[in-house]
């Protein structure tokens, strides 16, 4: 068992990467990756999703392409990664459905963040980068992976070994975000 020191700096550790070296990323360390997502808790354990694993390299490349803007010159890194995780969003069972129309929150995506956080942290304690990216051609991705077209695909994860040394975060002071017993 980790300590809670552990934790906060693994948590410190982790960053969006957005360079990668060419070396594959071996299965059993993608493997504790997936497993990690797989543990992930979720509203009345409902798990809403479905991962997919793209490794092969001219598939990954299209997947690429698909989260690419040369207009905003934005995510041209994602050809680098050797592996991109796509996230799709599953039914939800009846509870944690319920739930969310009682509630009016969404708890699969919750539940989806959460899981990929997972996902990124174990990534980091196999010294592994990631990066979540919402900014892509979602009907482009859904036909690429034969994701049927009722489904959705809120996020793509980027995995691959770093090929800069983490960097300084820089976040809200914390007397900013946080406050005791009332706003």
């Amino acid at each position: 068992m980790i300590n809670g020191s552990d934790l906060l700096e693994l948590i410190n550790y982790r960053q969006s990467d957005r360079a990668y070296l060419s070396t594959p990323i071996e299965k059993e360390k993608l493997e504790r990756v997936l497993e990690a997502g797989r543990l992930a808790p979720s509203a009345c354990n409902a798990q809403p999703w479905k991962f997919i694993v793209v490794d092969q390299p001219d598939l990954k490349n299209k997947i690429a392409d698909c989260t690419s803007s040369k207009v905003l010159r934005m995510n041209h890194f994602t050809k680098q990664a050797p592996v991109h995780i796509i996230i799709v969003e599953e039914k939800a069972n009846f509870t944690s459905s319920a739930g969310s129309l009682i509630k009016n929150k969404q708890f699969p995506l919750i539940d989806i963040g959460i899981t990929a956080e997972h996902i990124c942290l174990q990534a980091a304690a196999e010294k592994l980068g990631t990066c979540m990216i919402g900014w892509f051609d979602e009907t482009k991705v859904k036909k690429l992976l034969n994701i049927p077209k009722s489904k959705r695909v809120p996020l793509i994860i980027t995995i691959g070994y770093p090929e800069k040394e983490t960097r300084e975060k820089r976040r809200k002071d914390i007397s900013d975000i946080i406050s005791y017993n009332s706003y």
